[in-house]
């Protein structure tokens, strides 16, 4: 699509720069700033082409991790020495530096590295100017999920920050698409099935569809259609000879996809259908998850084994999924950072942040008390004199340099902190490699109008055995702030899409098909990307009048390698790992005045895993300064 386009400076700016970029170990905006445009044009957020793990943030600990690369220790120390050292300025390293504060006090000096060309970690947001209307649009961390679930600290520091989550009752339209008869659909394409169809999901239907009705317009065998029907419809209890435990016993010994194959006798048509309908859930489909949770999650065929309520089972969500600013958990991120460089973010209320625009060139001042430092990849981190401080040592725009703390804390990527810290011992670097991060791919395309949705009458769609998304759709609608979500199909808006790159029905286990999916992932380019995104797209609408170079006008693509975090997974790994015991525990041990902060470390992948990963490692700090 992009040959056929004027290209401007904003394209040199959001695309051309990345293909320079990829051959360096500078980001677009580091190149930016060589050239002396930095100072004017330095707002990420407004970046679109090839983001989340974008050029010049990955390469230098790709070196490290897979060619065994070493940087020297410079002998001059940049900077006087701080309180606080934070390594990862995501959800996480955020949270550290303000609980630090919290306990220390508002003069403690603190240092936050970050490797990125943005702060947040995963929680990202997305901009767009089209026709002079500003949409939002988040990169990664997507939801403050149930937060009365949270930990007391957790939402403590909610509230710290200025996040009340209950005006999210007013700001979330949960009637917008029922208002508007949009439906949720399912895209066919022409390349699993042999012609491009769509029609409604029978997966999340209205309670009074004609379920039966749905199922005989899909492409398959009458055959099929007939066993997906019985499945929908049967009351059975397909494991009615074996007892309570047992049947518990099978469930998590088999994935929900052998279950409907070789238990209930389910054509491998339909349980094609239905294998990916988790994956946004958790990053992978139901080939590699148990059939225990497919009960979990009241899949078919599970409804009538007479389980009942699991033991230790978390509670389900009483709480609606709701608590969303328009640009994600990005606005958990710029909560943080308003409240560390309280002159770097306009404004003081939850709502007047959506439209602040940061500043960034106020993040790394000597006048803060709290810097960020991004661009900035950490290499080494080790205890010097007699262990009263921790150097750290990162590079950025290919040079070294060494910044010393009294106390740091970790809040990277947890498998890079074997290659970072050479303190760390050998069970403690075997219980961090227990674990491997979920890629993930957010894709945000901001169209001109949403017309052939409303053509349609579906407002996303889930596709089956997908080419790359395997569901695309319009946003949460959510208005605050004086920003207001879509209103009519005419007007611009952004439609989210997700990716998460598996290798699925091949016998693998979880773990693998995310080291298969990451490979693949980094072997494509954002023109591939592209080209997938607008073929599936223009697949999917074709029949609503959709044109993908009339109608979109640019695409993001938060390319995620190492995603969510990994979370215990009951079909392959020991029955008693999980968040409150497993590997995860001994890999975050502290090691002197270096602690450990990242939702890895949590074994949970969401908000507050991060938040309650800072909480115990600034605890650890502090409580090591009060017995020295």
């Amino acid at each position: 699509m992009t040959d056929k386009l004027k290209i401007t400076r904003r394209d040199f700016v959001s695309g051309f720069a990345l293909s320079l970029a990829a051959g360096t170990s500078l980001s677009p905006l580091e190149i930016l700033a060589q050239q002396g445009n930095g100072a004017d044009l330095y707002y990420p957020p407004s970046l679109t082409g090839l983001r989340g793990s974008h050029p010049g943030s990955f390469e230098i600990a790709h070196a490290m991790a897979r060619g065994g690369a070493t940087f020297s220790r410079p002998d001059a120390q940049t900077d006087n020495v701080y309180d606080l050292v934070v390594l990862g300025g995501g959800l996480s390293g955020l949270s550290a530096a303000h609980l630090y504060r919290e306990k220390v006090g508002p003069d403690a000096r603190i240092l936050i590295l970050d490797n990125h060309d943005d702060f947040g970690g995963h929680a990202k947001r997305n901009e767009f100017d089209v026709n002079g209307n500003k949409l939002l649009c988040y990169g990664g961390s997507q939801s403050i999920d149930t937060p009365g679930h949270y930990s007391q600290v957790s939402s403590q520091l909610l509230e710290d920050v200025g996040i009340d989550t209950q005006r999210f009752y007013d700001y979330f339209d949960r009637s917008y698409y029922k208002d508007r008869g949009l439906g949720n659909g399912i895209y066919f394409s022409k390349e699993a099935y042999g012609a491009d169809s769509v029609s409604s999901n029978v997966t999340r239907l209205p309670d009074d569809a004609d379920a039966t009705k749905v199922i005989e317009s899909y492409p398959l065998s009458g055959a099929s259609k007939a066993a997906f029907i019985r499945l929908l419809q049967s009351e059975t209890d397909y494991l009615q000879d074996k007892s309570r435990d047992e049947k518990i016993s099978l469930m998590k010994a088999m994935s929900y996809m052998d279950f409907l194959k070789n238990t209930v006798g389910v054509p491998e048509a339909v349980t094609l259908v239905l294998r990916d309908t988790i994956k946004g859930f958790w990053g992978f489909g139901w080939d590699a998850l148990s059939a225990l949770e497919g009960y979990r999650m009241g899949m078919p065929g599970t409804h009538h084994l007479g389980l009942g309520k699991l033991q230790g089972e978390a509670p389900g969500r009483d709480e609606p999924y709701i608590f969303h600013f328009p640009d994600g958990n990005a606005g958990v991120a710029r909560s943080l950072v308003r409240k560390l460089i309280p002159e770097a973010v306009p404004g003081r209320t939850m709502e007047d942040l959506v439209l602040s625009r940061v500043d960034y060139s106020l993040l790394d001042r000597t006048s803060n008390n709290t810097r960020i430092r991004l661009n900035c990849t950490g290499v080494d981190a080790r205890h010097v004199d007699q262990d009263r401080f921790v150097d750290v040592t990162y590079v950025h725009q290919g040079r070294t340099y060494r910044v010393r703390g009294k106390h740091a804390i970790l809040a990277c990527y947890n498998n890079m902190v074997p290659h970072i810290c050479p303190e760390i011992s050998e069970a403690q670097t075997e219980a961090i490699a227990a674990a491997t991060k979920i890629p993930l791919v957010y894709i945000s395309v901001a169209v001109r109008n949403w017309k052939a949705f409303e053509n349609l009458g579906y407002h996303s769609f889930y596709i089956p055995q997908g080419k790359l998304m395997h569901s695309f759709g319009m946003d949460f609608p959510v208005s605050m702030g004086g920003y207001q979500f879509t209103q009519k199909s005419s007007q611009p808006t952004v439609i989210h899409g997700t990716y998460c790159p598996t290798a699925p029905s091949q016998g693998l286990t979880e773990r693998e098909q995310h080291v298969a999916g990451r490979r693949n992932l980094f072997e494509m380019s954002f023109a591939d990307l592209e080209r997938d995104i607008i073929g599936q797209m223009s697949g999917a609408l074709a029949g609503g009048g959709f044109d993908a170079q009339r109608d979109i006008a640019a695409i993001t693509v938060n390319r995620w390698p190492h995603g969510y975090a990994y979370e215990y997974n009951e079909l392959f790994d020991p029955p008693d790992w999980n968040r409150a015991s497993g590997p995860h525990q001994a890999g975050s041990a502290q090691m002197g005045r270096i602690s450990i902060a990242n939702s890895d470390a949590s074994a949970y992948a969401y908000v507050n895993g991060a938040i309650d990963a800072a909480d115990r490692a600034v605890n650890e700090q502090i409580n090591l300064g009060r017995t020295r």
